[in-house]
């Protein structure tokens, strides 16, 4: 959905000394994506206005909106299922008329002291991301198939559960790689493309795509 990661643009801006170390040793595995995450969210320097004015500057592939529009025209239903945080894909979303769309994401939290936190409500004991897109999967209907559209290191494990996968950047590697069956995007434009060829009805778990290194 966005067009650069949002995560490190609030970083960038206001985070204190040390979030670019986490990242580090999230990048070489020596820590898991929530770890990383939950650090580096208590590392933010910033009150609300802050946090808006750097939402705000966030930009969005072009195409999304035509995408949402599209599927809800096919009757798919869309959830917005991100190892990102809550308040920030919300914040977004309204800002182009998509504050309807279910949002499943870690949670960003402020204390009466001010200091950032985050709490991930959909995480899973032996998963490393903050949302296990894998449990999420697991807790839809069965009848209903499933189209993943995704970019990221946490779209890796349910892309081999997924009825349906559309694929860029780091996990259209993961796919070729793997013999993992998909369908191969550079945006939501080539998404819109393909959904009126899907044969069934999907519920189509959409992740907020990132850089290369992604989280989500």
């Amino acid at each position: 959905m966005s067009l650069q990661d949002v995560t490190d643009s609030l970083l960038e801006h206001l985070g204190r000394p040390g979030w670019q170390a986490l990242e580090d040793d999230w990048v070489a595995g020596r820590i898991g994506a929530r770890e990383c995450m939950s650090k580096q969210v208590a590392l933010l320097d910033g009150d609300v206005d802050a946090l808006h004015r750097v939402l705000d500057a966030v930009r969005i592939d072009p195409a999304f909106v035509r995408f949402v529009a599209q599927a809800e025209r096919l009757g798919i239903p869309l959830s917005i299922v991100s190892d990102g945080l809550d308040y920030g894909i919300a914040r977004i979303l309204a800002r182009h008329g998509l504050h309807h769309l279910p949002i499943i994401a870690n949670r960003l939290l402020r204390t009466d002291a001010g200091e950032w936190r985050m709490a991930s409500p959909h995480a899973r004991p032996d998963c490393p991301s903050g949302t296990c897109k894998c449990a999420v999967m697991a807790q839809q209907p069965p009848e209903r198939a499933t189209l993943l559209i995704g970019d990221g290191r946490s779209d890796f494990c349910l892309a081999g559960k997924a009825d349906l996968v559309f694929a860029k950047d780091g996990l259209l590697r993961h796919c070729r790689a793997n013999g993992i069956a998909h369908c191969a995007i550079t945006g939501f434009d080539d998404a819109i493309a393909l959904l009126p060829d899907l044969a069934v009805p999907a519920t189509a778990a959409v992740s907020f795509p990132l850089p290369v290194t992604q989280r989500a």
